[in-house]
């Protein structure tokens, strides 16, 4: 796989796994629909600083390991091929009727509390960095530096975040009401769990 199609196949896959509703994305449309725009781009730019630490972490572990011996990609490569083949059988199997957007009370605060939540919410959320871990390696293209690439594909993600949260911050209603409808969210959750299957069996087929 060339460094093109590497990338061309991540931004494909990361595309739509950023607009799938998760715990992101509801903390972005109840901020933009509670306490207005501005703190909601303040809480999605805390969330992007964490996906960019949790990047920077994955990026400097995995490069240290993949380059230390063959039985650790191999084991990486296996324990990756698993986790993604659960979470999309998960999808597949049990896809959620609804998605939760509570609106809840005004809690207050300055603009950078809304910041440091979107970065609480986001470091503390153990599943980013295991889904780093287990995603990122399958777009490494063969004689490239591992860290350093798997960092840039982390920084692709957080700037296609960062286009989803500006299109949720400016159409929170009719975009929250959509997430809402169960035949979106089963669709996406099918959709992702399809591609979750199908790259986990891509990685367990992969060869160093």
């Amino acid at each position: 796989m060339t460094v093109v199609q590497a990338l061309s196949a991540y931004v494909v896959a990361a595309g739509l796994l950023t607009i799938t509703p998760g715990l992101d994305t509801a903390l972005i449309l109840r901020t933009a629909a509670v306490e207005g725009p501005k703190r909601a781009v303040f809480a999605a730019l805390g969330i992007n600083i964490g996906c960019l630490i949790w990047g920077a972490a994955v990026a400097l572990g995995l490069g240290a390991l993949l380059a230390a011996s063959t039985l650790a990609f191999d084991i990486l490569k296996w324990v990756g091929a698993a986790y993604l083949v659960w979470l999309g059988l998960n999808l597949l199997l049990k896809p959620r009727d609804r998605f939760e957007i509570a609106t809840g009370q005004t809690r207050g605060g300055g603009d950078l509390t809304w910041m440091r939540r979107g970065l609480l919410t986001n470091l503390l959320n153990p599943k980013i960095g295991i889904f780093y871990v287990s995603f990122l390696p399958q777009f490494l293209p063969t004689g490239v530096q591992a860290a350093p690439f798997i960092f840039l594909l982390a920084v692709i993600h957080v700037l296609i975040g960062s286009c989803w949260s500006g299109v949720l911050i400016a159409g929170t209603r009719p975009i929250a009401g959509v997430l809402q409808r169960a035949a979106v969210v089963r669709w996406l959750d099918r959709v992702t769990g399809g591609v979750f299957v199908a790259f986990g069996v891509r990685l367990a087929l992969e060869r160093r």
